[in-house]
């Protein structure tokens, strides 16, 4: 065969596969695509050097990495805001149109898949990101290759972010959890975790398998002409990519209303789970104009829809033991279908939500769950029993050490810090971002290194060595040897981190840096006065720090050896416009949040999270959002980012 020839016939099984995989509509049978498909690979085979990186043969996968590594977005994707009602979106829209005008509307399925990015280049696919923190994800574009309905090449010379979300049908769910059962392989709980793990295997062969398929619902960086959404998206699909199967320009809420109940109607008969709509602002450039909070674009919300009831039965209810000790009750349930997830388990938040509604072992309860929502129990049918129902008594023993309980009222904790349920999530706290920020060490890590009797609590985080570890499946030495250094790189961190990663309950960032200062190392022997008396502390705190001490004060105090925490030390700040005052951050900085934070604790200011009528000053960056215009109707004193420096210089 000539290379011409090759070329030739790679265009036509690509036209084929499209009709296949995008437009569902064959134009040619198995038979004559495994045909040319063999012809192909046979081109392939004996001339490697010449294969097209456009080859359908490249679909298969079989790459296998180690692990991911990070890559970063070109623009930032967002999340949304969601709405829940009629008359939630109504406040949404005339938000909208209070800062801009009258505007369309562009409004779409929302999927509930895994969110991706794939970044073109001179029309050809270079990389495929997860959304990862929305700034940075993992780099999964060998994955992304095997997916069919993601065009490897495209019509389209600049550099552009196209985002959307992976899917599984429904009927594919399914299967794919017919045969893990056969191979006694544990099920995916619903069609969204699915997506995800097939979309981060490390054999990309595995990928390829799950038929996995993308929606784009949106774009990052980008040099398109078109001022309408609709247009730019209408553009995209025409590139290769698969079309919505609904999609519409409102002009007004009740446009999108009878839109969002139209896509409602239609919930059953589309093949991907649907969780709500998605508005946007159609006009880009008035989007622009509009921004973005902290959290949310303010061009575009998500109209989530009802959620599912099913009626069930509660066949016992089942202690667990977070992180910081609370011991959750959760019902288990006659197992139901919602939405593509076999429902068995439901979670009833505390022992006073027990007693409240009155619910009892054997009851016929209507259970919900909306979307990603944990599902939960809103309604005991007390019309349905019949004497057998058994009533639910507060525990006093942790159901896994079997240490007595601490009983609150509303929360039961368990304060033994070597409570086997307690390690794991412990730990995952300890090292995440924002405590001891141990990179590398994450869930799945911490579990695997739990389970294989590695580590029993997070003492031993800082005795593990190289030979411990590279017997373990997946640990290749480059692995080994980053996971160590950065345990070994928390030593010495400030005991404010320390004391927040332990995750004593009530006890967060703010808390942490008011012990650190007020006790140092003896924070292990504070007494409740000396506790009461920190500004900001109620009963709560004080009482969940001395039982936490109590339980846990060896513990402690050896974390404290290991990690030898540097203390920070009290300086009493100088009179300045901000001694002594509750002030409230917004917006972007010049600096980061955290950055400002600090100077501004360092002058005697409170840093508050929330706006109210005690907060003296709301310091406002770029994109400053609600906090802002909280501020303004409470009649708080707003400045600048600059306004503030300004002040500290005269």
């Amino acid at each position: 065969m000539l290379y011409e020839d090759y070329l030739k016939k790679i265009e036509i099984l690509k036209k084929w596969a499209y009709d296949y995989y995008v437009l569902d509509a064959p134009t040619a049978s198995d038979e004559e695509y495994d045909k040319l498909y063999h012809e192909i690979m046979d081109f392939e085979k004996a001339n490697p050097t010449l294969i097209d990186v456009d080859s359908p043969t490249l679909r298969v996968g079989g790459v296998v990495r180690d692990e991911f590594s990070k890559a970063k977005h070109i623009k930032r994707m967002w999340s949304m805001e969601d709405v829940f009602s009629n008359s939630e979106l109504e406040e949404w829209v005339k938000r909208v149109e209070k800062n801009v005008g009258k505007v369309a509307f562009f409004c779409e399925p929302k999927f509930d898949g895994a969110s991706l990015n794939l970044l073109y280049d001179k029309g050809r696919l270079i990389r495929a990101i997860t959304r990862g923190d929305g700034v940075e994800g993992e780099d999964v574009t060998e994955n992304v290759k095997t997916i069919r309905s993601v065009p490897l090449k495209i019509n389209y010379d600049g550099l552009i972010e196209i985002r959307g979300e992976v899917l599984i049908k429904k009927d594919d769910f399914e299967s794919i959890n017919e045969e893990r059962l056969m191979v006694g392989e544990s099920l995916f709980a619903n069609p969204r975790n699915a997506a995800a793990g097939s979309l981060r295997q490390l054999d990309s062969s595995i990928t390829a398998k799950r038929k996995l398929v993308f929606y784009p619902w949106g774009l990052g960086e980008n040099t398109l002409t078109q001022n309408s959404l609709f247009d730019k998206m209408s553009f995209v699909y025409s590139l290769g990519f698969l079309t919505p199967p609904y999609r519409q320009r409102c002009e007004d809420i009740d446009q999108i209303e009878e839109f969002y109940q139209k896509l409602i109607s239609k919930r059953d008969e589309i093949e991907m789970i649907m969780d709500g709509m998605v508005v946007k602002v159609d006009d880009v450039n008035v989007a622009e104009e509009l921004g973005y909070t902290v959290k949310y674009p303010r061009w575009m919300c998500a109209y989530k829809f009802p959620a599912v009831e099913k009626v069930t039965v509660i066949n016992d209810i089942t202690l667990q033991v977070g992180r910081t000790g609370v011991v959750t009750p959760v019902a288990e349930i006659e197992p139901v279908n919602i939405e593509g997830a076999l429902i068995s388990r439901a979670t009833l938040h505390n022992f006073d939500e027990i007693e409240r509604k009155d619910i009892r072992i054997g009851d016929s309860v209507i259970i919900i769950r909306s979307g990603d929502v944990i599902p939960k129990i809103i309604k005991v049918l007390e019309g349905r029993r019949d004497g057998y129902e058994k009533p639910v008594e507060r525990p006093t023993i942790c159901p896994t050490c079997g240490r007595e309980l601490l009983d609150e009222g509303t929360l039961i904790k368990c304060q033994n810090l070597d409570c086997p349920d307690r390690v794991v999530n412990s730990i995952i706290h300890f090292a995440r971002k924002g405590c001891m920020n141990i990179d590398g060490l994450g869930s799945k890590i911490v579990e695997q290194l739990v389970n294989e009797g590695k580590i029993r609590d997070i003492l031993d985080l800082y005795s593990l060595k190289y030979e411990e570890l590279e017997d373990m499946e997946g640990f290749k030495a480059k692995k080994i040897n980053n996971l160590l250094e950065a345990i070994k790189s928390t030593k010495n961190a400030t005991l404010s981190k320390v004391l927040n990663a332990i995750g004593i309950e009530h006890i967060g960032e703010v808390a942490s840096r008011a012990l650190a200062k007020r006790f140092g190392l003896g924070v292990v022997d504070a007494t409740y006065d000396e506790l009461i008396s920190i500004d900001g502390f109620g009963i709560e705190m004080a009482n969940s720090v001395l039982e936490f001490m109590r339980v846990n004060r060896d513990v402690v105090l050896k974390l404290f050896e290991l990690i030898k925490p540097s203390v920070e030390i009290i300086t009493e700040a100088k009179d300045n416009p901000f001694k002594g005052k509750t002030v409230v951050i917004t917006g972007t900085m010049s600096q980061s949040r955290d950055e400002v934070k600090v100077y501004l604790e360092s002058l005697g200011a409170k840093v508050s999270s929330s706006v109210s009528k005690k907060t003296d000053f709301v310091i406002y960056g770029e994109d400053a959002g609600s906090k802002l215009t909280k501020a303004e109707e409470l009649g708080v004193l707003t400045i600048s980012e600059d306004e503030m420096r300004e002040m500290m210089i005269q």
